[in-house]
């Protein structure tokens, strides 16, 4: 991080010195510009105003001394376009001036001038043409270096500059940055300390906001580390029990009696063996799905009834009744999950519920939610429980869960299916009264 703070000041440093070169160099040079053309001008009036070419002959002028060395250039040409005196050239071997554009203006208006591009490179030729008063035109040029040839000069200028800055620069971002950085990384060393204070209060949020995702980060860990274990122990469970049973009927001792028992107890185990590998692939296919595509509009009353009828003989083996009641109301959401979140939650009710007993599914809309409602009368769970009964493999009568074929997951496949729909999930309870799980779309 430091090396990117030096690399982007120094870039910083020679951005700006260049830019300032140059735009110190333009408005220099228009600047510069300005006072040739006023310094022609005033050069041409004053040789107007004293009529020093109207009396002088042309060998005259070739005699003058001081025009003859005179850093402007300086033409004489006559009302035809004749060049009849130039200071720097032999004005007999020069063409016709009558059609150059700062003579015609000269002729017409009084006063002419223009730019041209010099001959010899970098460099450009600036002319101001004055009408005389005997009808003839002076003409008065200059030549000077090109814009990017005055930039080009300054450049060693800019380039120690350049250096001597970023020699500066270099020295001062370090001591800032470590300035800077000192109380971050002290910040990182504390992140599990109960306060931490910090010199910038912008950091708050940042060391709040990364706090969070660590302790989400090692709370997930310890979830999978849990699991892993939870998950050992319970396949270790019926497979211990069909690897007994299964030397018992091997055995040329056991009775005859008692091989259907054993028979029995291995495909029960098998079972529930099944039905947990099963959870289990369901919990990881939700933990790594993310298909938005597969979500539908679909009936959430006709979808339960549908999946209550699948139900039906599951509860009448316990001699329970099942009641579906609301009306219909669409939700967007995916039919196989909702199934899923139904099913679970009735064989729940049915699972814990009393011989006899009775369970209600409500499909209704109310306040902007779309719910699902599941409510039975039966055993109840503990108040000191309810926090709990969404983690994997957490069971609150454990004896029964077993003994009915539960395997611990239905209620953490639930809270899945809700957090993949962005559902919320409420649960009452009251110990050997009933439980009731509401769920709002």
């Amino acid at each position: 991080m430091a090396q990117k703070i030096y690399l982007r000041f120094l870039a910083l440093i020679i951005a700006t010195v260049l830019c300032t070169s140059l735009c110190v160099t333009l408005a220099y040079y228009a600047l510069f510009e300005r006072q040739v053309h006023q310094d022609m001008q005033v050069t041409a009036q004053i040789f107007k105003d004293t009529e020093f070419f109207d009396t002088a002959d042309v060998a005259a002028l070739e005699d003058n001394p001081k025009l003859m060395d005179a850093k402007l250039r300086v033409t004489l040409i006559d009302v035809d376009g004749t060049v009849l005196f130039d200071n720097t050239v032999n004005a007999e071997q020069m063409d016709n001036h009558a059609n150059r554009p700062e003579i015609v203006s000269a002729m017409e208006t009084g006063s002419g001038e223009i730019e041209r591009q010099s001959d010899t490179m970098g460099l450009k030729d600036y002319y101001y043409a004055l009408r005389l008063n005997d009808g003839r035109i002076l003409r008065i040029a200059q030549e000077v270096d090109a814009v990017w040839v005055v930039f080009a000069s300054g450049l060693p200028l800019c380039l120690g500059l350049i250096l001597l800055i970023s020699f500066v620069c270099v020295l001062v971002s370090r001591i800032l940055t470590r300035q800077l950085m000192k109380p971050i990384e002290d910040v990182a060393g504390k992140l599990n300390d109960d306060f931490v204070d910090s010199p910038y209060p912008e950091l708050y949020p940042f060391i709040s906001k990364i706090r969070k995702q660590h302790e989400e980060v090692l709370a997930a860990a310890k979830v999978r580390q849990d699991f892993s274990a939870n998950v050992s122990h319970e396949l270790k469970t019926p497979l211990t029990a069909i690897s007994g049973y299964a030397q018992l009927l091997g055995s040329d001792d056991t009775p005859a009696e008692k091989r259907k028992h054993f028979a029995d107890e291995i495909d029960k185990n098998a079972n529930r063996l099944l039905a947990l590998i099963e959870d289990i692939i369901k919990l990881s296919e939700l933990d790594s799905d993310d298909n938005d595509e597969q979500f539908e509009t679909v009936d959430l009353y006709e979808l339960a009834a549908e999946e209550l009828d699948s139900l039906s003989m599951a509860a009448s083996q316990r001699n329970i009744d099942i009641t579906l009641s609301g009306s219909s109301t669409t939700v967007r959401c995916r039919p196989d999950l909702i199934r899923e979140l139904i099913d679970n939650l009735v064989q729940n009710s049915i699972r814990y519920g009393n011989e006899g007993g009775h369970v209600a599914v409500s499909v209704l809309e109310e306040y902007g939610y779309k719910k699902l409602i599941v409510e039975d009368d039966g055993i109840g769970i503990p108040a000191g429980d309810l926090d709990r009964v969404f983690e994997r493999f957490y069971r609150v009568d454990k004896s029964r869960s077993k003994a009915s074929g539960g395997t611990g997951l239905g209620l953490a496949i639930v809270k899945h299916i809700v957090e993949i729909h962005d559902a919320k999930i409420q649960i009452e309870s009251e110990l050997g009264a009933g439980t009731k799980v509401t769920v709002l779309m």
